[in-house]
């Protein structure tokens, strides 16, 4: 039960921030965004595309929870297995990157963004990889 509430507690806390960019919040928001060496964006989310991203924190919090029987989404539990192992890779391909901006084996690392993707995005995706392959494997 712990690496549910674990990873809900945090999944929670990242949709939370998401919401709060999308009322138009800008705290962080140029330490979350990779950026080329020129300090130039490599992409720039719109509103619908920072919904998206909140609600799926969400749900993926919801998953977690009815794992462990703290909310009841009546839905079958290989489909929860199922939606678990789905979070994982998800949280695993993040960690690992797309191999230029993002990840463990990013070329561009001396931004700010790449910093901190080195030190705190990369290594909390592994977690929260690691803790939804956990929560599948639970009775």
């Amino acid at each position: 039960m712990f690496f549910a509430i674990f990873n809900t507690i945090l999944l929670g806390l990242i949709a939370a921030i998401h919401v709060y960019w999308l009322l138009g919040g800008k705290w962080a928001g140029n330490a979350v965004l990779p950026t080329s060496t020129d300090k130039k964006l490599a992409f720039q989310p719109g509103i619908f595309a920072t919904l998206v991203v909140a609600l799926s924190l969400l749900f993926m919090a919801l998953i977690h929870l009815d794992k462990v029987g703290l909310v009841a989404l009546s839905l079958p539990s290989w489909v929860n297995n199922y939606a678990l192992i789905i979070i994982a890779f998800i949280f695993l391909i993040r960690a690992i990157g797309e191999f230029r901006y993002v990840g463990f084996f990013k070329k561009i690392k001396n931004t700010r963004f790449a910093r901190l993707d080195t030190r705190f995005y990369s290594p909390l995706c592994l977690l929260l990889s690691l803790n939804a392959l956990l929560t599948s494997l639970q009775l």
